[in-house]
């Protein structure tokens, strides 16, 4: 049974976020939880809310007596909007800042 939690429009590059990502795919929820606490990454922090959220989606709405067989089957990072900002040159011009934001999600499966 997939258990899904979504976190939309995150303030995250998601070039950045892919990276804490990778560490905890495929992995079971335990050692998963375990990386993102000693990852030093902003995304790590999220990403384990997420986890988190995931895991009370599973005990919640699916019904999962023993949550600590669940495993990371996919997490991906998507591009969200990007927030745009202009930034003063010289000669009175400016540049275009773009803020990325990041969709993740993330799938859970029984083992």
């Amino acid at each position: 049974m997939d258990v899904k939690a979504k976190l939309r429009h995150t303030r995250l590059a998601p070039r950045k976020a892919r990276l804490v990502a990778d560490m905890i795919r495929g992995k079971n929820v335990n050692e998963a939880m375990n990386v993102l606490t000693f990852t030093r990454k902003k995304a790590a922090r999220q990403i384990q809310q997420l986890l988190k959220s995931a895991l009370a989606n599973a005990e919640e709405n699916h019904k999962v007596v023993d949550v600590d067989d669940m495993v990371v089957t996919k997490i991906t990072v998507d591009e969200g909007v990007a927030w745009k900002r202009q930034m003063p040159r010289a000669r009175g011009m400016s540049t275009m800042i773009k803020k990325r934001t990041s969709h993740i999600t993330i799938v859970l499966n029984e083992k």
